[in-house]
């Protein structure tokens, strides 16, 4: 992908296994990943039981020694077969219909030293590794450091393509980020951070895709990427959306570290704690999030979204509410209320509405599409002592379709998004103040419109609508992932079905 990274480093010890070893591999490990793989933060089938495991591709960056102490490195990319409906006393939500690639780093030694006793996943019982202990590799500086210095050198190793776009200091010491979420993170001396995305599809993550464009057009909001790693000619499947070499598979982006910055997240909960106002950092992170956005629509192409286009988006917004409600049924008594939103903005497609966008031909609302951050909050952005904000984790909505996160949106997407991140600050601290975020939400959007010329409160069905959709998205999250938190969201949706407080 880059011109810089055209050197290839000369050869070093690993392979890629045949698809009959990688078969055969996976299947002694299935015991183990059976176990480990639903309590991984990242793992996005809770809720469904896993029915079986498949190769995709295998590679082994070091093999494991024959013999001593030396550990060794292997790269799977492994499909996970699941059900298409839960178990009957598995947590009540949407289920999808096809299975998941996921990315394993795992480590392997004859015996593991009690300071990596965290990352033990167990031992092979069957198959190659048979009597050795497999851990998570990502908690081995010994491993983590073999990782950087494969993006140090570009190259090629099986299905594993190593690219880098400027040089890559040696001896950087690594740590992994305890935070885990969606993926996982190594920092680099301080330096650089390693995002390892762990569920992958065929085709540009946007967490690599995004950034570099924006570089290309000089965008200092954003990181640039300064190396990445992809996997080519995996065999994906038809049926996940891929096939023998069609796409790469975007598997990790190592870029800048901005030390000492915090997140907007721990920020807005401090200054709530203090009892201080945050308006003045808010009207700058509209101001940080105007000009990313102004880059990406000069980077990118835009499209316009006529009346017809609108209209598919209010009918899948409600079918997502819809599919919810049967998923919580603590959102059923608000489906009523909130399906006002949606049917007001299939109302402005057929010019019935009030503001959202430029008038068509035809009289309805016609408004401009282009790539979008796609799941912007406070904890995807980082100010830095000087007070400059930057907005991080390009990649979307992880329980997305890939698809769809690539697809052109409405800016108005992550005003939204944003906007509710300072609702759920507020109502995430004790006692809460609706007044903060709505003072937050209105700077936010003041300094918006200072680097646009637009207001997006001026798009009133379009705001409420994406709004709306996003506080339903919230409310499925938390109830799969972080029940206690589900009052907040169900506040908001409480708020948003015009339901007096």
């Amino acid at each position: 992908m880059s011109k810089a990274a055209s050197t290839r480093s000369s050869p070093r010890p690993g392979a890629a296994l045949s698809p009959a070893g990688a078969g055969r591999l996976v299947e002694s490990l299935a015991p183990l990943l059976h176990e480990w793989l639903p309590r991984q933060r990242w793992f996005a089938g809770k809720g469904r039981p896993i029915t079986g495991f498949s190769a995709v591709a295998a590679t082994e960056l070091m093999p494991p020694a024959a013999s001593g102490p030396a550990p060794g490195l292997l790269h799977l990319l492994v499909r996970v077969e699941q059900r298409s409906t839960p178990d009957r006393d598995a947590p009540p939500v949407p289920v999808a219909p096809t299975d998941d690639c996921y990315q394993l780093l795992l480590g392997v030694r004859s015996a593991l030293p009690p300071r990596l006793a965290a990352a033990r996943i167990g031992v092979a019982g069957t198959g190659p590794l048979a009597g050795r202990v497999v851990y998570e590799a990502l908690h081995d500086p010994r491993l983590a450091d073999l990782l950087l210095e494969r993006l140090r050198s570009p190259g090629a190793l099986g299905p594993l393509r190593f690219d880098r776009a400027v040089e890559i200091p040696a001896g950087l010491v690594p740590r992994l980020l305890g935070a885990e979420q969606s993926n996982s993170s190594l920092v680099y001396g301080d330096e650089y951070i390693l995002k390892i995305l762990r569920r992958v599809f065929p085709g540009a993550n946007p967490d690599l895709e995004l950034p570099l464009a924006l570089a290309g057009q000089g965008c200092r909001r954003v990181p640039s990427p300064v190396a990445w790693f992809e996997a080519v000619g995996a065999d994906m499947g038809a049926d996940m959306g891929g096939g023998a070499g069609t796409e790469p598979l975007t598997l990790g982006v190592l870029q800048p570290f901005l030390q000492d910055s915090e997140d907007g997240w721990r920020l807005a909960l401090r200054a709530l704690a203090g009892g201080a106002a945050f308006t003045d950092e808010s009207r700058a992170l509209g101001r940080a999030t105007a000009e990313v956005h102004l880059a990406l629509a000069a980077a990118l192409p835009t499209v316009s979204l006529g009346p017809r286009q609108t209209a598919h988006q209010a009918e899948a917004m409600s079918r997502r509410l819809d599919a919810t409600a049967q998923a919580v049924p603590a959102l059923l008594p608000y489906v009523a209320g909130l399906r006002t939103a949606f049917d007001a903005l299939a109302r402005s497609g057929d010019g019935a509405g009030a503001g959202g966008g430029a008038a068509g031909a035809g009289g309805g609302l016609v408004t401009r599409a282009q790539r979008v951050h796609g799941d912007l909050h406070l904890g995807q952005t980082l100010r830095t002592p000087d007070g400059e904000w930057s907005l991080i984790d390009f990649e979307g909505e992880p329980a997305r379709p890939l698809t769809e996160r690539r697809r052109p949106q409405p800016a108005v997407r992550d005003v939204a998004g944003m906007l509710r991140s300072f609702d759920y600050a507020a109502r995430s601290h004790l006692p809460w103040n609706p007044d903060w975020a709505e003072r937050c939400r209105s700077a936010y959007c003041d300094g918006y419109a200072e680097a646009t010329g637009t207001d997006p409160r001026e798009h009133s069905e379009l705001l409420r609508a994406y709004e709306t959709d996003k506080a339903v998205y919230e409310v499925l999250y938390e109830a799969r992932n972080r029940p206690d938190w589900l009052p907040v969201p169900m506040a908001a949706i409480h708020r948003l079905a015009g339901h007096r407080p």
